[in-house]
């Protein structure tokens, strides 16, 4: 992933951020807070790294898995 280089799609810089991850499941929610991204400082359009894909991916397995109506994580305690 191009670090700090310019947004395909307005021109705006990318820089590091966190944002929010959610997925809606059908049966239930799964909501992860501050996911590190890359973030647009023009229009807020955010790209997540293949790497944190991975973890965010396995979290929303487990999560169907375990099937859990509401789950809130913060990915800074997971990923440490």
């Amino acid at each position: 992933m191009e670090k700090n280089g310019f947004c395909p799609l307005c021109r705006g810089r990318k820089s590091e951020g966190t944002t929010t991850f959610a997925v809606d499941l059908g049966s239930g929610v799964i909501v992860v807070r501050h996911v590190p991204a890359l973030i647009c400082d023009q229009c807020g359009m955010e790209w997540i790294e293949d790497e944190i894909a991975g973890v965010l991916e396995k979290m929303v397995t487990d999560v169907r898995t375990k099937g859990s109506i509401v789950e809130v994580k913060e990915f800074s305690k997971i990923a440490s």
